[in-house]
């Protein structure tokens, strides 16, 4: 009767640390977002030629500048969803000697599109 216990017990204790990873799907987790939350839309506004003002009117501050100098600016866009991989897009805008944006420059984890991150 005791072996029958210990068996009972064991295959029990096995599920409830083995039921760990099976339930892991079934938590909460939030969808956590960080850096420059950027759309679209915003992107699409973007152009050769704009002053930096008019790039943090619509963009926003950039996340990080360059160390040499203010002629190059980052926004970066990193989501890490509930259960999936994180996915990174970067916008680096250079700007030419008068501060007007020459160039505009996208760089994402796996080719990511901003809408598959939204």
């Amino acid at each position: 009767m005791s072996l029958l216990r210990f068996i009972i017990v064991a295959i029990f204790s096995s599920l409830l640390l083995a039921g760990c990873s099976f339930v892991d799907r079934w938590v909460y987790r939030p969808d956590i977002n960080q850096g420059n939350y950027i759309t679209q839309e915003s992107v699409d506004k973007l152009k050769v030629g704009q002053t930096k003002e008019q790039v943090v009117f619509i963009m926003g501050s950039p996340m990080l500048t360059s160390l040499f100098g203010d002629d190059i600016w980052y926004y970066v866009f990193r989501q890490n969803p509930q259960h999936g991989y994180p996915k990174q897009i970067t916008y680096t805008i250079i700007f030419d000697d008068s501060g007007k944006v020459a160039d505009i420059k996208r760089a994402a984890s796996d080719n990511v599109s901003l809408d598959d991150m939204e």
